[in-house]
């Protein structure tokens, strides 16, 4: 006999051999009927399963957490068992579940791409109603072998051979013809699996490796009930409406096609305004904040990134190039840059800390297939910014960054979390530096949030190979989260370089360093805005903020005078006196998403007025022409820099 323990503490004794599904029927036949998986000490199993020994158990229904990833994987089954129907020559790869959904990865000869799609959705829900069951079996490795080699699936066999030597028991799962290499668990049968849709098609190479085969990967999502699938469906459309790629070509932001390059991004004239309209604040905000801004090249010997470490610890993200017979790298971060500028004078206590900034064009190697519009490129614009200070001003000055770095965000109304990146202790080679270090800050790191009172979660394995780091993941409208800004506390590269600082006692002292970017990236942090605002950017940033209307050409003299004294204001404005109707031109500066415009016609010139109206509003009243400028100026002020410090 063995004794299990119920979530409400109750316990009752069963016999050996009792499954999940014997314990849920005894319970209740309705419990029985929902019941996905059981979870017995914190390990999930099929509900066929052996209870295998003592402990906490806990029956899996939709109301509970872990039942979406069993669905989801589950319903990777499925797309590929609907697959094998209709494809019977296909090759599989993996099919994990995945945030909001799965996919598969398979070699499907004929496929047709998004055409294809309706087919195998029609597939998968005709298998849905058989009510097919997941089959497991335990098998050995040769047993294994032999099926997959037998089915001629290479990709099972690559896996294979990878834990032949492992003490690991092997498992496969059985859904009508479709057999799979797998450690489950699943739900019990396809019944569960009615509130699924498929997505989209792309290309993935086999295990990521561009040297390996090309795939095809499938993309579905699946919910525990059709409600909440319906309203993940509409997020989806709402998330393709402002996806900054399709808004960045119609608004003529950036470009990343044409002959440039994959993972390069061509700023447009409006995107340029966009882009150095944020820097130009970043600057003022830096060197209000008690910055100096510098500028460093874009290449530098490989020596210098030796020294650094980034050569044994990010060589595989860096471009390497031949100069006069020695090695170069384009560079992949700005701070041997800021640590030369450091140590180009002796350096005092009374200097630190000591900080400085940079907006420096990076370049990283990544893989084609993570490219993406701006938020994934090759070569992007750090924020960057070192401060070079003393042990005893460490906590002060991370959380003035943590501050800075909220002004930004909190001006642009994004939500926030904080994660704070420490090392993994079972992996201490993958770090420069002593452990013991590191052992001493990272509690450094914590107690700096937790006396601004924000709120952190911990994450081991995320810190950067110098030292541990915070990093801010930025909450847009639709409630995403995305990477923003990172603080970075380093002990690691000082050593490296030797910097030091005189102290009050005219001895050397050592030099700590902080590493941070208050954006991240300058053009993801656009990307970030683009879909923030649906392309409806603040009046301050807008490309342009005003557009004159005349009716006809007998106005033009009067909206030239208005364009003049808009400019004469400082405002970005648009003459726009084409012959088309006034119509079609409302309509284009509603597409262009221009904020303010003034429609002049015979009226408005005689009572020196103009009819405004907002973007998204329409018609907000006609007010007199000096008026109507100040209400436009007023909607565009810059914000006000931090006050914090």
């Amino acid at each position: 006999m063995m004794r299990i323990l119920f979530p409400d503490n109750s316990s009752r004794e069963i016999e050996n051999g009792t499954t999940g599904r014997e314990v849920a029927v005894s319970i209740s036949r309705g419990l029985a009927k929902k019941a996905l998986a059981f979870e017995l000490d914190g390990k999930l199993y099929d509900m066929s399963a052996v209870i295998p020994h003592d402990g906490q158990l806990k029956i899996i229904t939709f109301a509970d957490d872990e039942s979406l990833e069993i669905l989801r994987h589950s319903s990777a089954h499925l797309l590929a068992a609907a697959v094998l129907e209709l494809y019977p020559e296909t090759k599989f790869g993996i099919g994990p579940s995945i945030e909001n959904g799965f996919y598969y990865d398979m070699d499907i000869p004929g496929f047709k791409g998004e055409k294809g799609l309706e087919a195998i959705r029609s597939r998968m829900k005709r298998i849905i109603k058989k009510n097919l069951p997941f089959e497991r079996k335990e098998i050995s490795h040769e047993d294994a072998v032999e099926l997959f080699s037998g089915r001629s699936e290479g990709f099972k066999l690559e896996l294979l051979e990878e834990i032949r030597n492992k003490d690991e028991v092997i498992t496969v799962y059985s859904l009508g013809d479709f057999v799979d290499l797998c450690r489950g668990p699943h739900v019990p049968s396809t019944k569960f699996l009615a509130d699924f849709e498929l997505l989209s098609v792309a290309g993935a190479y086999w295990r990521g490796s561009e040297k390996n085969d090309m795939l095809t990967r499938i993309y579905g999502t699946a919910f525990n009930s059709s409600e909440d699938l319906k309203a993940h469906l509409e997020f989806l459309k709402e998330a393709k409406k402002r996806d900054h790629r399709k808004l960045g070509a119609e608004l003529e932001l950036f470009t990343t096609k044409g002959t440039g390059g994959p993972g390069f991004v061509y700023w447009l004239p409006k995107g340029t305004i966009v882009k150095e309209t944020l820097e130009n604040l970043w600057k003022d905000a830096h060197r209000h904040s008690g910055y100096q801004l510098v500028s460093t090249p874009h290449i530098a010997p490989v020596e210098l990134w030796q020294t650094s470490g980034h050569y044994d610890y990010y060589r595989e993200n860096m471009y390497f190039t031949e100069v006069e017979n020695g090695e170069y790298a384009l560079k992949p971060m700005n701070c041997p840059g800021h640590i030369i500028v450091y140590k180009n004078s002796r350096r005092s206590y009374k200097e630190l800390p000591l900080r400085i900034a940079e907006l420096g064009t990076v370049y990283r190697y990544e893989r084609s297939g993570a490219l993406h519009g701006l938020m994934r490129v090759r070569g992007f614009t750090v924020d960057d910014g070192h401060i070079f200070c003393t042990a005893d001003q460490i906590v002060a000055e991370i959380q003035d960054v943590v501050r800075f770095a909220l002004y930004f965000l909190k001006m642009f109304d994004f939500g926030y979390k904080i994660e704070l990146s420490l090392m993994d202790p079972a992996d201490p080679d993958h770090y420069a530096g002593d452990i013991s270090d590191w052992q001493r800050v990272q509690p450094l790191l914590a107690q700096a949030l937790v006396d601004m009172g924000e709120d952190f979660v911990t994450v081991e394995g995320e810190a950067a190979f110098y030292g541990p780091k915070i990093d801010i993941k930025l909450r847009d409208a639709l409630g995403r989260y995305w990477q923003g800004p990172t603080v970075q506390f380093d002990f690691n590269i000082p050593d490296r370089f030797d910097l030091e600082y005189i102290g009050p006692d005219g001895a050397s002292h050592k030099v700590y360093m902080v590493h941070r970017a208050l954006f991240g990236s300058v053009e993801r942090f656009i990307g970030n805005l683009i879909e923030h605002f649906t392309g409806n950017f603040p009046g301050w940033l807008a490309p342009v903020q005003l557009v004159i209307l005349p009716i006809t050409s007998v106005q033009n003299d009067f909206a030239e005078m208005l364009y003049n004294k808009a400019v004469g204001m400082g405002l970005r404005c648009k003459l726009d006196d084409r012959s088309e109707t006034i119509g079609y031109r409302i309509r284009g500066a509603e597409t262009d998403k221009v904020p303010y415009m003034f429609v002049v016609g015979e009226r408005e010139v005689e009572s020196e007025t103009v009819a405004i109206r907002r973007h998204g509003e329409g018609d907000i009243g006609t007010l007199p022409v000096e008026e109507a400028l100040k209400t436009v100026v007023d909607a565009c002020v810059r914000p006000a820099l931090p006050k914090w410090r």
